[in-house]
């Protein structure tokens, strides 16, 4: 059996990024987080945030200091969205909208890690992925 448990992020202070993620996701951080470890609980699903001595933050779209990873977040209102996560703290990279609604912006968190907002307007999501509405 394998199952996924946690999606665990690197970083220099858990709870102050814990607590930013937990402010966009609109989810508590876990009762006994601390400096060494921190996570939010999404169903069977942890986000954790483990300290590291020598962090070195991505730099988005660099190679050089690659992403490793990004975070997607569906959203039904991008605009309310985009100014809720950029007065916690989220820097607007770069932008992937197209004239039909579709598309998502890069941010990246305090830290530098990578993260998008999603409007896919329409789309239906089910286990085996997205539905697309016809398009005309």
């Amino acid at each position: 059996m394998l199952r996924l448990t946690d999606f665990i992020i690197d970083c220099p202070d858990t709870m102050k990024l814990a607590a930013f993620y937990s402010e966009v996701t609109s989810r508590p951080v876990k009762e006994g987080s601390s400096g060494e470890w921190a996570g939010i609980q999404f169903g069977e699903i942890e986000l954790a945030f483990i300290r590291v001595d020598d962090y070195r933050a991505p730099q988005w779209p660099d190679t050089e200091h690659p992403k490793q990873f990004h975070l997607d977040f569906e959203v039904d209102e991008f605009e309310p969205e985009q100014r809720r996560v950029l007065d916690l703290g989220a820097t607007l990279k770069q932008e992937f909208i197209g004239p039909n609604g579709y598309g998502w912006q890069v941010y990246t968190d305090p830290i530098g890690h990578p993260f998008c907002l999603c409007r896919n307007r329409g789309v239906i999501w089910n286990d085996q992925g997205p539905t697309w509405p016809e398009r005309a």
